[in-house]
Parts: structure tokens; sequence; C-alpha cells
């Protein structure tokens, strides 16, 4: 068989059994591979060009220069398209529109953190949002716009948008109301605070769990809690109704924020994590007292530094790791709390990811969708139209933007597969969709595009999606050569031995002659293997 799986088994052995020395005081010039474990972290993928320039900047001055850069927003090109008569019937452009940012954009910085905080204030397609394309458009633009602004600010905006209004049941929201058994809905009260910001237990600053005098964790909250923030989030719906009960979804106002109607916010009396409201102010008041309630809460700086790690770097930081990306959060150095920019540079910076892997578990599995589009960047992946839309490779792979089948996101946080990383108390969140279903759908897409949709293809049509393999097929009948440019196209330079030997042989199996089969496998082989899987 000439395309061996090397299996899930040995991407568990990369991320548990990295190792390598220590950084020195001054560092040396940054290498191709260490551009390539960079870019692997903060962009959707890393390419040679964008290594090269890398190289001839370094670390500070591309992020300085991403965080300058205008941000690439997804609302205003699917606006501009003709609405169709038919809400929900543009999700498909949505998604499309999506990958184009994800692949082609220049602030790729800031598309990549805007995905790793879309699966940590989570909205979804699936469900209640599956009709309305515009709405999901625009709250992934507020990520994307405030990747690297306040965080308090972020959760004002994710509090009233229409998008997070209708996933989590706020929008709508009405107060007590005994004679019609209605009470306030607490789906946003409780996901805001277990998911988005603090977590259920009182957490130290660098992420352990505080425990009682029993050595058991601390409730973040109680039920008490949960009631108090769901009566404040009352009387909100969409904009510009004559009424409350008239409001409904159009495609104007569902990328506008919620409005509030005061006669449905309830005004009694509340009690939230660190305050009590007294009761008989507005709806607006209330709702900034409650956000700055949460916002303040000590959990909120090692909660999100923790998340964003995971999304960004590493899948088991250390408490030290955690701490110093907490304290950025908490103090960004001018006084100023919640500045995702400051946390998201100390994330990509610290010496835990910028110094050579080292004993014991490091790294992360990548997500299929990372996978994906670090193999559409490296190999320059385009059709005729620019569209992405015909290729629809992210239904086979178990993940899509923003089409989360739960709030809880693709994979949880915690998720730990059985085995050496249960037992060593490790998680492997992405682990949780690698099943042996999805991780062969995934190596059937490499495949098809390695061998139906490149640029050697006959045939191709303008909406086509395919890979430039032309530079491979330039060296094809030199085997040493062809594997060189693989490996410094997907691994950076860092493929193993053993890998390069599996593809020698592979590649003597096929007539120097032949050259697109040969260029087609050299790339599939290593897309498919777990070297180019783990992220280090």
């Amino acid at each position: 068989m000439l395309f061996r799986s090397l299996g899930l088994v040995a991407c568990s052995s990369l991320l548990l059994a990295c190792s390598g020395g220590t950084s020195p005081e001054t560092p040396p010039a940054i290498t191709k591979a260490e551009a390539y474990r960079f870019l692997n972290q903060a962009t959707f993928g890393a390419t040679e060009s964008e290594a090269q320039g890398l190289m001839a900047i370094g670390y500070e001055e591309w992020i300085k220069r991403q965080i300058e850069m205008p941000p690439s927003l997804h609302e205003p090109t699917l606006s501009a398209m003709p609405h169709p008569t038919l809400t929900g019937l543009r999700q498909r452009e949505r998604v499309d529109i999506w990958f184009q940012k994800a692949i082609q954009a220049p602030d790729q910085l800031r598309q990549r953190v805007a995905f790793a905080l879309s699966e940590i204030l989570v909205v979804s397609q699936t469900g209640a949002l599956d009709t309305m394309p515009y709405a999901i458009a625009a709250y992934h633009d507020v990520l994307v716009y405030h990747a690297f602004g306040d965080f308090r600010h972020v959760i004002r905006l994710v509090t009233t948008h229409p998008a997070m209004g209708v996933y989590l049941s706020m929008l709508g929201n009405q107060k007590p109301n005994d004679a019609l058994r209605i009470r306030p809905d607490e789906n946003y009260a409780r996901e805001l605070m277990q998911l988005f910001t603090i977590g259920l237990v009182q957490l130290e600053l660098d992420g352990t769990p505080k425990l009682d005098a029993a050595g058991e964790p601390i409730p973040t909250y109680t039920q008490a809690t949960v009631e108090g923030f769901a009566h404040v989030y009352t009387g909100w719906t969409y904009k510009g109704a004559r009424s409350f009960p008239n409001a409904i979804a159009t495609d104007l106002n569902q990328v506008l924020p919620m409005q509030l109607y005061p006669e449905f916010h309830d005004v009694g009396p509340k009690q939230l994590l660190a305050t009590t409201l007294p009761g008989g102010q507005s709806g607006e008041q209330e709702l900034e007292l409650a956000l700055d309630d949460i916002f303040n809460h000590p959990n909120v700086g090692p909660f999100i530094a923790r998340r964003l790690i995971e999304r960004l770097t590493t899948s088991n930081p250390t408490p030290e790791y955690i701490r110093r990306v907490a304290q950025k959060f908490n103090d960004n150095g001018f006084g100023q709390r919640g500045d995702l920019g400051a946390v998201v540079k100390a994330i990509l910076l610290d010496p835990e990811v910028r110094s050579p892997p080292s004993p014991g578990p490091t790294g992360k599995l990548k997500e299929p969708l990372l996978r994906l589009t670090q193999f559409w960047r490296a190999y320059k992946a385009r059709s005729a139209t620019g569209s992405f839309a015909s290729t629809r490779a992210h239904v086979s792979i178990g993940q899509g933007p923003l089409q989360a089948p739960s709030v809880f996101n693709f994979f949880s946080p915690f998720y730990a597969p059985p085995g050496e990383f249960r037992v060593s108390a490790l998680v492997a969140p992405e682990f949780e969709i690698a099943t042996e279903f999805l991780n062969t759908e995934i190596t059937n897409v490499f495949y098809t595009f390695c061998f139906g949709f490149n640029s050697q293809t006959p045939g191709l049509k303008p909406d086509d999606v395919y890979i430039d393999i032309n530079p491979e097929v330039g060296v094809a009948t030199n085997a040493a050569a062809l594997i060189d440019m693989v490996d410094g196209r997907l691994l950076g330079g860092t493929m193993s031995t053993t890998l390069r030997d599996e593809l020698g042989r592979l590649l003597s199996e096929i007539p120097p002659d032949d050259r697109i089969n040969r260029a087609a496998a050299a790339i599939y082989l290593v897309a498919s293997s777990p070297e180019f899987a783990v992220q280090r």
C-alpha cells in the first residue's frame, strides 16, 4: 500500500515527547523552522513568503505591523451581494467569504485571533441562526475589529448583538410576569459566566483552582447569581420596532445592536457576583454595572489567558505561562485591564513557546479547519473566480467557520483522550473530533486536492478550487529535491528522518518521468502525516 496512515497514535507521541534545548539569553536570527512555528500559531498557515518577511523584521515588529493593519471585514462583502428573497440563502456565501479572508487577507493575526475568540464567545449557524447569515457575519466582524481591543468592550458588544441574543435567547427576554407565567430566561446569564469569562470555580492567577478548607474547589457563582443577571438582561430585542412584541428580524436590524424597550425590563433589585443592584435604575445602567461586575472578577484574566493560549499555541500551558499572560490581561503595563492586543502579544512571545520545544507535552493537535487552511495557504489554493464556495471541503472534516454543534464549541477544553493523556492529567481538546471517520475524511480531502484539483489538472471549471503544484512538478524527477521542496513548504524544513525515508520509498515506486503523480504523492503523504497534523 503506497499511502500508509501513520495514525493518531503518532500524533499523540509527537505531542507527548517533543524535546530540545533551551534558548540563549540573546536569541539568534529567526530560522525558517522557527518562523513556521510562529506563523502556524499566529496565522491561518505559514507560507514561505510570510516566513521570509518575518525572518527579516523579527517577531515584535511583525506583531506590531499586524495590529496596525486595517481589519478585513466580512459582513460588508456579504451585504453588497443582492439580498435573496428567502432568508438564510447566503450562508454558503458567508462561509466562502470567511475562507477568502482566512486564506488571502493580509491581516492574518487579526483574522486568526478572531477565529480563536469565535471558539470562546460562541455563536453558530447550527440552530436558530441558520436563517441569519448577515447576523453571523456581523458578529464575527465584531471579533475581527476588536481582536486587539478592550475585552470589556467586546463583551458589551457581544451581549447586545442580535446573533448572540438569538443564539442564547437573551433577545426577547422579558421581566417576570406571574400572571402570564413569564420569568427571565437564564441561558445567556449562565453561559456568559461559565463559558465566556470566569468559569465554574474560582482561580488563582496561574489558572489553578482555589480550594476551600476541605480541599474542594470554590464555586464562582450560585443559582441566585444566575437569576440576578438574567433579570438584568431583560427588555432587549431587535432595534427599531414599534414595540417590544412586534420586533422581528430583518436583513437590516440583524446586524445592529439590540435596543432596550424599558417597559419590559425588570427594575427590581438584583444580586450579582460582587455587586447588589438596588433597583430603580434604567436597563442601560444596569447592563453596564453588570458587565463591570463580571469584567472585574479576578477569574477573567486567567480564564481568558488559558482559553486563548489553548487556541493559539499549546493545549497544556504551564501555570507560569498562564500567570504571565493573566498579569498582562490585568495590566498591560500602562494601567489598562483587558487589553487583548497586549494579551495576544504576551501569548505569542512567551519563552514557553518561543524556546525550542522542551521535554514533556508541548504544542497541540491542529483543528481540522486549521489543517485545511494551512494546506491551502502553503499551496496557494484559489479558483479562477476567486471563490472557495464550490469546494465545501469543510463539510467533510467535521468543522466549519461559526458552525459549532453547540455553545460548547466543537470540542471541550477539558477533553483528554483515554490512555496516556488522561493518566497524565493532560488535555488534548482537538482529539475530541479527531475520530477515525473524520480523520479519514480530512485525509481524503488532501488526496482529492493533490491528485484531482491541482494546477496540472485539465478541464478545471472557473469555480473549482485547486492547489499550485507547478514548482514540485518542475523538480519531480529528482526525489531528494522534491522531498526538500515539500518539506520546506509544509513543514518549514523540519521533516523527520522517518518521514523522509518513508517518502523516499514511496517515490522510488513511481517512475521519474511520471512527474505529476510524483509531485502529488509527495505532497499528499506529508499533508496527511502526523508531523503536519501537530502544531509544536
